[in-house]
């Protein structure tokens, strides 16, 4: 009986978190790869845990014990006939600025039936191994270990192997089999339940005995016990939402990052529901204080500390600890076994608010990614082990009252001085209020409050890179527009990735710079373009709009931007006038670029610029075989296709040329290493045309054949492997 219900939890698990890359990797770049993608994911696939969970708790209570295990069979085995997942043709993203909605109501309707079966498994399976009277029913949790260690192996196979040995294909084709066999198991595991229930009711007092993991719990959950719970839950869930999005977005815009809390957070749920007690609460609890307090302060100042990887690292310690001492605290609050499915269906009703508020509320009420330090201060003030000392009326507000005139005495220094953009000085004058934090760590309550103190005296000088002239948050991520009046460049940031800089002198108002200036591979291609009146244009990525000062009378651009946000600053003279300045107002098409560029009359461009690869979250489905080939019937003969394949941390020639290599196409590299302070930044653009570019000027050697990857590593919508072109540096 029990390696049955191992198997059948350990492989349902396994299946869950492997299904949730695999159907990414089907669907969800269609909308660009953004934080906002993977969050709305998440906070469905949470709430389809929530579902499965509510499922287990109240179908036995319904139903009864039998028509609840085969109603449950039945459940698990429905899916099987529509295997394997498939995408239904057609599919269109909606041009909203927001696509939340119509994300969850897609994967509702393409992966909901077999996701939500499989969610039900685990708590089904606990369920009934404490109620089958069996000698293990006392402590059905370590069916929840072997959940969690399934989904970590799962989560760490699926980048390091999966993806970039198998097709997308043969990934369907393997998830389908093992949800068949999970399908068998779960029916194998009802016969085994069923036929011990008969005898159940005489071991009752053997399953709902708590035992020495849950001593005082055997008693129905307090209204309070249940809050505790879902906060529990809440913290860790929001949590990892937040610093994958926020270390991706404001820290270093590393591809896969998104895995590394991933695991975090399922390593915290083998540790706090193992019997182990290492690290020690207490351990932990110095830790977290040490090392929330200068993080907290980081972030609220704006600085970025050196080295970035200590930063990151910074990041993860505060998650790992914050939610280890979270999940701890549920372990120690769990209850006896007859009340383990309302267990887990609060735990899910907790994820799935975390899930929620940063998907869905955060970007509606902040402008920055505020939600993760709000949450970390909330870790703080419910972390157990924070409470050693609890003092009461003026000693509670004593901590807090002396950080807040530490820095209100910083900030007047600050002030003063006029340091406030000098790099290091904030950190040095906010020294002294964080060691008054540190001095209130011995109160929960207390603790967060000072906390909060110092990140919002921080906030008040956030340095920026210049003065910022406006914020702006979509679902594609954070817009900034900066000023630097030192050396009169306006700039637009997507996060960390710089979109556009504009000198606001007027005689170099219509001056190029950054990766678009006249010596840059693009600048020469566009300048050559100049002698053709009647050339068309197309352009994949707008930015600030910096390609428009290119354009010649006569000419007719196009523009495809994903972010309606990034289209409405650029066409915004007060922040940006590159597109007003144009001979010609351009055509704005807003929306993912390959589902609009299919609606475009084919061979009518004479060239088309991609730029959409310089962020972390490059799109990968355009950047593939068949991406290209769309790009190839879009262009007339002789066109040429002009691509910006600048990445700190993807080798992504190879790739390029391998594609235009089995298309037939000759492609071309010129990497410009032109860098400094005059606003041009160094870039790699590679040219590519059926036959030697027109566009390139005689005897021109910058531009040398492309590096081309094997044929098999071609990227396709079938396949694509990110591991296979990082830069290991």
């Amino acid at each position: 009986m029990i390696p049955v219900y191992l198997l059948t939890t350990f492989l349902s698990a396994t299946l869950l978190f492997m299904v949730q890359p695999l159907f990414a990797k089907m669907v969800l770049p269609l909308l660009g790869g953004a934080p906002g993608v993977w969050n709305t994911a998440m906070l469905f696939f949470q709430a389809c845990l929530l579902g499965g969970y509510a499922f287990a708790h109240f179908g036995p209570r319904i139903l009864g014990a039998r028509a609840h295990a085969l109603v449950q069979v039945v459940l698990v085995g429905l899916p099987v006939l529509t295997l394997p997942l498939a995408i239904p043709a057609g599919a269109d993203p909606t041009s909203a600025a927001n696509p939340t909605i119509w994300l969850l109501g897609f994967m509702a309707l393409t992966i909901g039936a077999p996701f939500f079966a499989l969610s039900t498994t685990s708590p089904t399976i606990q369920h009934w191994l404490g109620a089958s009277g069996h000698a293990r029913a006392a402590n059905p949790y370590f069916l929840y270990i072997a959940s969690n260690i399934g989904s970590l192996l799962s989560l760490l196979a699926y980048p390091v192997l999966i993806e970039p040995l198998s097709s997308l294909q043969f990934q369907r084709q393997a998830w389908a089999i093992g949800y068949t066999a999970v399908a068998v198991l779960t029916l194998v595991s009802a016969i085994l339940y069923l036929r011990r229930a008969r005898t159940a009711p005489t071991r009752a007092s053997t399953a709902d005995t708590p035992d020495r993991a849950a001593p005082d719990n055997a008693s129905a959950p307090t209204w309070r016990l249940r809050g505790l719970w879902v906060l529990g839950a809440f913290i860790p869930s929001s949590l990892l939402l937040g610093v994958t999005t926020f270390v991706s977005s404001e820290v270093a815009a590393v591809p896969l990052l998104w895995v590394i809390p991933m695991a975090l957070y399922l390593v915290t749920f083998i540790l706090a529901f193992s019997s182990s007690r290492t690290p020690s609460d207490a351990g932990l609890r110095r830790a977290l204080v040490l090392l929330t307090i200068p993080l907290l302060l980081v972030i609220g100042l704006g600085q970025r500390i050196q080295p970035i990887a200590a930063l990151i690292l910074l990041n993860l310690a505060v998650f790992f600890i914050a939610a280890l001492l979270c999940h701890r605290r549920l372990s120690d609050t769990r209850p006896a076994p007859r009340h383990l499915t309302e267990f887990y269906l609060w735990l899910s009703f907790g994820g799935a608010l975390g899930g929620g508020f940063n998907a869905l509320l955060a970007p509606l009420v902040f402008d920055t990614h505020l939600e993760y330090p709000l949450v970390l201060l909330l870790a703080c003030a419910f972390a157990p082990g924070l409470r050693a000392a609890t003092p009461s009326g003026r000693k509670a507000l004593l901590a807090p009252a002396a950080t807040l005139a530490c820095a209100a005495l910083a900030l007047l220094l600050i002030a003063r001085t006029g340091t406030a953009a000098t790099p290091g000085v904030p950190l040095l004058f906010m020294f002294i209020p964080a060691i008054a934090c540190y001095l209130a760590s011995q109160h929960a309550h207390a603790f967060a409050a000072s906390l909060a103190i110092l990140f919002f005296a921080g906030q008040t000088v956030h340095t920026t890179p210049g003065r910022q002239l406006g914020i702006e948050r979509s679902f594609f991520g954070i817009n900034r527009v900066t000023e630097d009046s030192g050396t009169g460049f306006r700039y637009l940031y997507h996060g960390l990735t710089i979109h556009g800089i504009q000198s606001t002198q007027p005689a170099l108002r219509r001056t190029a710079f950054s990766y678009y200036h006249d010596a840059s591979p693009s600048g020469r291609v566009l300048s050559a373009l100049r002698e053709n009146p009647a050339a068309r244009i197309g352009v994949v990525g707008l930015g600030a709009g910096s390609l428009a000062v290119y354009a010649a009378p006569g000419q007719a651009w196009t523009f495809f931007e994903i972010d309606p946000v990034v289209a409405r600053i650029a066409a915004d003279p007060a922040q940006f006038t590159f597109l007003a300045d144009m001979p010609a107002p351009p055509r704005l098409v807003i929306g993912d670029a390959r589902l609009t560029l299919q609606r475009e009359a084919d061979g009518a461009l004479d060239l088309l610029v991609i730029d959409a690869f310089s962020s972390d979250a490059i799109p990968v489905h355009l950047i593939t075989r068949e991406a290209f080939a769309l790009y190839q019937q879009k262009l007339r003969d002789g066109g040429a296709l002009l691509c910006h394949v600048s990445n700190n941390h993807l080798d992504l020639e190879p790739i390029v040329g391998g594609i235009a290599a089995d298309l037939g196409w000759e492609a071309r590299t010129f990497t410009d290493g032109a860098s400094d302070d005059q606003g041009r930044m160094a870039s790699t653009w590679m040219l590519l045309s059926r036959s030697r570019p027109a566009l390139l000027a005689p005897g021109d050697r910058n531009w040398a054949p492309a590096r081309a990857c094997p044929p098999g590593q071609i990227w396709r919508d079938d396949y694509s492997s990110i591991l296979r072109v990082m830069r290991w540096h």
